[in-house]
């Protein structure tokens, strides 16, 4: 049974904040296919698909869709030059952003000047109007670690912070990350959360919390529990 979300939105409010999403190995050609097909139907605002991919996310297939790749995904060890040249790669062959994975050792490590120095190189890659999202690993980080590193990001020039790539084993979103992520931003970046949501409550949470765009796999799901 659906029901009406908090604070006026409606389930075409929500689907519109939604990158609906396949990242994983296994994905063919013909699961990103549908992808698109699904996205297009639910309404969403875009699509994040694995750099590989982009070619068949293309013309009819994402139409009046935004289209998403990641770099540096999903473990953020790659140098800053690799991580810029995919970004780079991704933008020429369609994608109108680009989430990007830092490297959480070095944020663990308080290295915050390398934090930077990686997103502003992948920033040079993903020029205006393409917009840049900084995936933290909020769940692996500690709370004065995960403000310096979305200090650093802003800093860095970025549009976005992400809490999650949805692959590391410390977990995705959570209400307390993404309440501490939009604070230290302050409404000059967006705060997309990801990871792990796969109902109306967890969706409608983050959003309260304060996020401003979902990275969604189960999407179909959490709009079902929608009025409007």
């Amino acid at each position: 049974m659906s029901t009406p979300a908090p604070a006026g939105r409606t389930r075409n409010d929500v689907a519109r904040l939604v990158d609906h999403t396949l990242l994983k190995p296994e994905a063919t050609r013909a699961d990103v296919l549908a992808l698109c097909v699904e996205a297009r139907e639910l309404g969403v605002l875009a699509i994040c698909v694995s750099p590989s991919m982009l070619d068949v996310a293309r013309g009819e297939a994402v139409e009046g869709l935004v289209v998403a790749s990641v770099c540096g995904f999903p473990s953020g060890k790659h140098t800053s030059a690799l991580k810029a040249a995919e970004a780079e790669a991704a933008v020429r062959a369609g994608a109108h952003e680009v989430d990007m994975v830092i490297d959480v050792g070095a944020a663990l490590a308080g290295e915050f000047d390398a934090v930077r120095a990686d997103v502003a190189a992948v920033r040079a890659a993903v020029p205006s109007p393409g917009v840049l999202k900084v995936i933290v690993e909020s769940a692996a980080l500690p709370d004065d670690v995960l403000v310096e590193v979305c200090r650093a990001a802003e800093t860095a020039g970025a549009d976005f912070v992400k809490t999650s790539t949805g692959f590391h084993s410390t977990g995705g979103a959570s209400v307390h990350a993404v309440q501490l992520m939009a604070a230290t931003v302050g409404g000059r970046l967006g705060v997309k959360a990801s990871g792990g949501i796969r109902d109306t409550a967890s969706a409608l949470a983050v959003l309260d919390a304060g996020a401003t765009r979902l990275g969604l796999s189960g999407t179909a799901a959490v709009l079902a529990g929608l009025d409007g």
